[in-house]
């Protein structure tokens, strides 16, 4: 609980390296933790702070070296506060100035607190500014806890009629949401990180539940492992289930799946079957998927031969294709038979997965693009078929049509200035992030362009990833909020901190974090890092998101709006 003790004093510290803080003797050391949050108040500002280390020391060398005896209490009582103490390493994070002439509220101010910032406690928040770190508190400005009420200022509240905030968790020691702006959060794309065991999936979850329930943006989610869509198994020693978002918004959610089998054996009902033709995959998509298939360069540069003599039918006819047609077709078209022949027999894998066809009648993609344009949030399992090779080819074909539907729309919205033609918000959730952002070639692939240029196109990534030091520097660098559970290697927490400033004191924040239910939150979504406890996904939280019945989930409006646009589509 947060008082109006003062904890401490300031004694030294600079704008770039932080705060140096003496505790007062009678404050314990060790409920002064890394990542709490304290406030420095200063003459005209209060400076809204993070713990970034803890340490101990000693007026004199010989006190070090000749310390009491364990049994000498009273020698320890003696030397604690004068011989012995205790400091902070505190990095500024906000300042906080109260607005002249505005409102006062009922709260008074802190104890001893100076005349030009008075009526600080005494303002409601909004008569409250939040300002960029420019300098610091003087020496001996004293130190407090965090109150509720400057965590309300810094993060706002969930049900903030100006902002779609949605709460993520708490501070590590206080039970005070922290939220983040969603309709920041969805403007730019996103990551979550941490190393495999953490909670990655339930922070995914619960974020993407948010976004739904907020309206904050439509969600295609490309869903590797099936934890997403339908219910999924909780971690921990006990067996439990947790629920989908299909069952706590099923008028909202829409699921395909590339294996019916798997889905079908998982007891999920209404979901709709997915399939790609050969005919959809160009030579784009096997760029992504090259290592999969051990493709050589020179067989992707007869891919593009074979693709501009054949068009979309080029895999099909290649498949077909006799040693005798390829020798002559290499004679016309300057291409190498070697690796024309090694490409046709590579590709023979890819009649292996489940989902490919010779040719589907059916538009699937176009299916997909109806349920967001409908305002459906759009679930892709992929059942056993999530394998490396499945998941990067299909994610690959189905986002490069949905970004060249996002271009197409946008451009007409630039052209009409007409509200009714602006795209709604994407946002397209993939896992395993590094293999289609990695830097050879995320240049080239249609998620290397989505992270880059997207955002003018209103589609966004949120990107799931345990290596985020195996994404390229350029797509991090675009990555506007980045939470991360914990990391232990040095190349992945680097990659973390690309292009943000105070990342060395941050990077021992992220050390400290305990391996499950935290979080470090720094970027556009938030005002200014924070570790969280993140919030539970519980039977709590299904109550909190409006949990509707499921067992009428073919009548809802919005189910029935993707249906109607489905069919004047045509599908």
């Amino acid at each position: 609980m947060a008082t109006n003790k003062p904890l401490g004093s300031v004694i030294q510290g600079c704008l770039s390296q932080g705060l140096q803080i003496r505790l007062h003797p009678d404050v314990l050391v060790e409920d002064m933790r890394v990542g709490k949050f304290l406030v420095v108040q200063g003459v005209r500002s209060h400076f809204f702070c993070m713990v970034t280390d803890v340490a101990l020391g000693t007026a004199s060398p010989r006190i070090a070296a000749n310390p009491p005896e364990p049994s000498d209490t009273l020698m320890q009582a003696v030397l604690a506060g004068t011989g012995t103490y205790s400091t902070l390493e505190l990095s500024p994070m906000l300042m906080f100035t109260a607005q002249e002439n505005a409102p006062a509220g009922a709260s008074g101010p802190r104890p001893g607190e100076a005349n030009g910032l008075a009526s600080y406690n005494a303002q409601s928040s909004a008569a409250v500014e939040l300002l960029p770190v420019k300098t610091v508190p003087g020496h001996f400005s004293q130190v407090y806890d965090a109150s509720e009420r400057d965590f309300r200022i810094v993060f706002g509240w969930e049900d903030d009629p100006h902002r779609r905030n949605f709460a993520i968790g708490q501070p590590i020691d206080m039970d005070v949401p922290v939220c983040l702006d969603l309709d920041r959060f969805v403007e730019r794309s996103n990551g979550i990180f941490g190393k495999s065991g953490t909670g990655k999936s339930f922070l995914t979850r619960l974020l993407l539940a948010g976004t739904i329930q907020r309206q904050a943006a439509v969600n295609l989610i490309f869903d590797m492992h099936s934890e997403y869509g339908w219910e999924a198994v909780s971690e921990g020693k006990h067996f439990n289930t947790v629920k989908g978002l299909r069952q706590l918004f099923p008028d909202q959610v829409q699921l395909f799946t590339l294996d019916p089998d798997a889905t079908r054996r998982r007891g999920v009902r209404n979901a709709q079957e997915l399939f790609i033709s050969f005919d959809q995959i160009d030579v784009e998509d096997l760029l992504l998927v090259r290592g999969e298939l051990n493709l050589s360069e020179a067989s992707l540069e007869n891919a593009i031969i074979l693709r501009n003599e054949f068009g979309k039918a080029w895999i099909n006819r290649l498949l077909t294709m006799t040693n005798e047609e390829i020798q002559e077709f290499c004679e016309t078209k300057l291409g190498s038979k070697s690796s024309i022949m090694a490409l046709q027999r590579k590709l023979t894998r890819l009649a292996d997965l489940k989902y490919i066809r010779n040719s589907c009648p059916h538009n699937y993609v176009g299916q997909i693009l109806a349920a967001l344009d409908a305002g459906q949030h759009v679930v892709v399992e992929f059942g056993s078929q999530s394998n490396l090779l499945s998941y990067m080819l299909a994610t690959n074909v189905i986002a490069r049509r949905i970004h060249a539907s996002y271009v197409r729309k946008a451009e007409t919205f630039l052209q009409t200035k007409n509200p009714q033609d602006r795209p709604r918000q994407l946002m397209i959730t993939i896992e395993e992030a590094h293999r289609f952002l990695d830097p050879a070639t995320a240049r080239q692939t249609i998620f290397g362009t989505i992270a880059r240029e997207m955002r003018k196109y209103f589609v966004t990534l949120l990107v799931v990833d345990q290596r985020p030091s195996g994404i390229d520097n350029e797509v991090m660098s675009q990555i506007g909020t980045r939470i991360t559970a914990l990391l232990n290697d040095e190349k992945d927490i680097d990659a973390i901190f690309t292009g943000v400033s105070g990342a060395q004191s941050l990077r021992s924040v992220l050390a400290k974090l305990d391996s499950k239910q935290q979080a470090l939150i720094l970027g556009h979504a938030v005002p200014m890092p924070v570790v969280v406890r993140t919030r539970p996904y519980d039977q709590a939280f299904y109550a909190q998101v409006g949990q509707p019945s499921w067992e009428d989930i073919d009548d809802g409006p919005l189910f029935r709006a993707a249906e109607a646009a489905k069919a004047d589509l045509g599908f």
